[in-house]
Parts: structure tokens; C-alpha cells; sequence
């Protein structure tokens, strides 16, 4: 089951080393301290640093070490609610906008990848979503055809009869074609977002733990792994790895495991085959799973929801690649190169969530559509800290929901994914 280079580790980073930060003592005070080195901060330091704001990102682990450079690297529309959900929950105006906020996450992504030519793989790949059942194909259809006007995605039915013109498997149903989505190297993106943010001025330390926060007379004071530092501003970009050291945004932010599987190197004509022009893929499932070619197009890419908590990827590879044999049967014999997982950030409202609470600033909860909304919204909330034009956003202030006694351990998730399991395999 395991090649004989096997490594509980994360591909994307076996060819794109994460950044490292000095290792330095941290400094007294600074004007913005930035909690989670991952894409949310790293595109807020860069703004608060362009602002002239001595600015110091800090992260319990590696920089960008969490679902940051860890996820699949795809890139698309960025809101799970339908418009007319968020209508009725905000309003028809509110609603536009953020639906309209959704397309511009994916467009400034693009736009940083290609007209600064960002290091980070861009791929105008499109994705395509699989029906797992013919009632699933009947609502992919009914959803892509019933778009809002002047906020519709480009989109290409695909019936069962042709689907081996975009992904060779007889597992699905048809489905739907999205051109306009992408792909990138998640890890390149992070070195990226990292070079720009110290190249403005901001400073970085990594395995620095915040283990509490608390007003001061000069802002907050924050307790870290390696003391104590000032700082009039704090920003919140810990997303699913949020600490207790900020207990009423645990209580709102649900850190699900996402577990992905790279096989052996593979024949690049038979990955080219299984998977048409390197697209991303997805599928209807409950369980999701989601998948696509390495960049070098030499294997699979394959993640999805294979455990609730567990945080040894390695013990997630027979599930992994029994999903993958399940949708390419003729990969049920191959062996696995390297497994690893990352916490995405859920919420109980499947939204983002931004803004200002007690002082703090916070961009999170991106619901594992981060690639491109983490930066987006990274980029303005920074800028809402230094006080600058383009931050306005429909996000900011919108109702940030919890469950009573929920306090940040997502115990009831072992059952909620068995559930979905049951009704995958049955169809509904």
C-alpha cells in the first residue's frame, strides 16, 4: 500500500520548503501583532506594513504551516450558501454582495497570479463536479441553468454519456463543468504571500505560541512561547487552528480535519487520461472528496473527509485509497508517496466571518474555500487596520453564531460524518 518513499509528510512542501523566520527574540511592542502566519495574515501584514505600521506575525508552528499549505490548491467560487439563503438571512442587498464578493475573491487571485506574477502554479484548469447519484445530476443541472443573473459562473453540462471526456470513470452520473475555476501550488503561495508581506516591512516568528491575550493600557498584551509583547492592534487569523487563548472565537469556529494522499509516481499519459487537462474534481457526496493531477501531472492528488479528529494522516491512507479505487478501479493496487492532513475552519453558519469584537480584529472561517477567500479577505482586513481606502466588505459586522455549550471541540463530529456516510451510500 505504501512506495517505498513514503512520508507522513505534505507533498507541496517536499519541492517549496516553507519560509523561515528569524530566530529572533521578539520585540517589545509593535503597532499590529498578527495571529496565524497562514494566508489570511500574511496578506493583512503586508497592508499594515505598507501602512508604516511595525507589524509582527506570529505563529504556533512553521510559517503558512497550517491548512494554508496543506490544502488542494483549488481555486473557486467561494460561498457554500445559495443567494436566496443569504437573502433571506441578510437581505437581497447584503446578499448580492456577498455573492458579489465571492466572484471577486477568485478575480483579485487571479489577477496577483498573473499581472505581478505571483510564484504560486496558476492553472486556468476548471473543475468538474460529479453527480454521485441521477438525482444529484438533476439538481447540478437545475442549479448551474438557475443562477442569479449577473452573478452566474461559466458552465458546461456534461452528461454521463460524454463524462469520459473530462474524467474516465463510470462512478458518476454526469455533471458540471466549471471552466473559470484554477488551481495553484499551495505552498508556493504561501512563500509568495510571505516574500511580499517581509519585503513591505512586516516581521515573522514561527513556533511561537500565543497562550493569552488581554487589554492593556497601550491595546493588548499577549503571552507567547517565547514572553510576553504590546500591540495596539491584534488581528486573528488562526481559522481552524484557533487556541484557546481566544475563547469566544473557538466557540464559533468548528476545525475539521481535511486528509489528502498523493500516489506513486504514475505513467503521465495514464494520469492525463483518468484526468482531462489536469482539472480539479470534485463530486456531491456528503463525505467530500475532492482530487486532481500534481503539478507535474506524474500522480493523483486525492483528499476528502476520511476521519473527524485524527491527527496521524497516515492511519487516513487505507480510506483515502480505497476512495480513489472506488472512483479509478484500475488504481485499487497502487501505492501511496506521502499523506498529510490540515484543520480546515468551519462555521455554524457555513460563512466567513470578519470584523472587530472587543477591539480584536478577525478574518475567519473560510469553510474550506480558503485559497482564494483567505487572501482576499487577508488583504482587507489589513487594510481596515491601517486605516486605509478598499477595505469595506459585506462581511464586516454580519451576526457570528455559536451553539450553546460549545467551546471548541467538535465532539459530535465522529456521528454527523457516519451519518452522511450512511446517506451517501444510500443515494439521497
Amino acid at each position: 500500500m505504501l512506495a517505498d518513499d513514503f512520508a507522513a509528510d505534505c507533498y507541496w512542501t517536499r519541492d517549496a520548503p516553507l519560509p523561515e523566520a528569524p530566530d529572533a527574540p521578539l520585540p517589545a511592542a509593535v503597532d499590529v501583532a498578527i495571529v496565524g502566519a497562514g494566508y489570511t495574515g500574511l496578506a493583512a501584514a503586508r497592508e499594515t506594513a505598507l501602512a508604516g505600521r511595525r507589524t509582527l506575525l506570529l505563529d504556533a508552528g512553521p510559517i503558512g504551516g497550517g491548512c494554508s499549505a496543506r490544502n488542494g490548491g483549488q481555486v473557486a467560487f467561494s460561498l457554500k450558501p445559495s443567494l436566496a439563503t443569504l437573502a433571506a438571512r441578510h437581505g437581497a442587498a447584503t446578499a448580492a454582495r456577498l455573492y458579489g464578493e465571492g466572484f471577486e475573491a477568485v478575480d483579485a487571485l487571479r489577477s496577483l497570479a498573473r499581472d505581478e506574477q505571483l510564484d504560486c502554479d496558476w492553472r486556468e484548469v476548471g473543475c468538474f463536479v460529479g453527480a454521485h447519484t441521477p438525482r444529484h445530476f438533476g439538481a447540478l443541472v437545475r442549479e448551474a441553468e438557475t443562477q442569479p443573473e449577473g452573478l452566474a459562473m461559466r458552465y458546461e453540462v456534461v452528461p454521463r454519456a460524454r463524462q469520459r471526456e473530462v474524467v474516465d470513470t463510470a462512478r458518476y452520473h454526469g455533471g458540471v463543468l466549471y471552466p473559470g475555476d484554477a488551481a495553484v501550488h499551495p505552498a508556493r503561495l504561501v512563500r509568495a504571500l510571505h516574500a511580499r508581506a517581509v519585503a513591505a516591512g512586516a516581521e515573522c516568528r514561527d513556533h511561537t505560541e500565543v497562550h493569552g491575550l488581554a487589554r492593556s493600557a497601550q491595546g493588548f498584551e499577549l503571552a507567547t512561547a517565547r514572553g510576553r509583547l504590546r500591540a495596539r492592534e491584534v488581528l486573528i487569523a488562526t481559522n481552524g487552528y484557533t487556541g484557546r487563548f481566544a475563547p469566544w472565537f473557538r466557540r464559533r469556529l468548528l476545525p475539521i480535519g481535511s486528509y489528502i494522499i498523493a500516489t506513486e509516481a504514475l505513467e503521465p499519459a495514464q494520469v492525463a487520461r483518468l484526468i482531462v487537462a489536469g482539472r480539479n474534481v470534485g463530486d456531491t457526496r456528503r463525505v467530500v472528496v475532492y482530487y486532481r493531477p500534481s503539478p507535474d501531472g506524474r500522480r493523483i492528488l486525492f483528499g476528502g473527509r476520511a476521519a473527524a479528529r485524527e491527527t496521524d494522516a497516515a492511519r487516513c491512507v487505507p480510506r483515502l485509497r480505497a476512495m480513489l479505487a472506488d472512483i479509478f478501479p484500475e488504481l485499487a493496487r497502487v501505492r501511496v508517496s506521502a499523506a498529510w492532513m490540515g484543520f480546515v475552519g468551519f462555521t455554524f453558519d457555513t460563512m466567513p466571518h470578519f470584523g472587530v469584537r472587543d477591539g480584536i480584529h478577525y478574518s475567519l472561517g473560510y469553510c474550506g474555500q480558503g485559497v482564494p477567500s483567505a487572501t482576499y479577505y487577508g488583504r482587507k482586513i489589513g487594510l481596515k487596520i491601517a486605516g486605509r481606502p478598499g477595505h469595506e466588505t459585506a462581511l464586516d459586522g454580519l451576526p457570528f453564531p455559536s451553539r450553546p455549550f460549545y467551546t471548541g471541540n467538535p465532539w459530535f463530529l465522529p456521528w454527523a460524518i457516519a451519518g452522511y456516510r450512511l446517506r451517501d451510500r444510500l443515494g439521497v
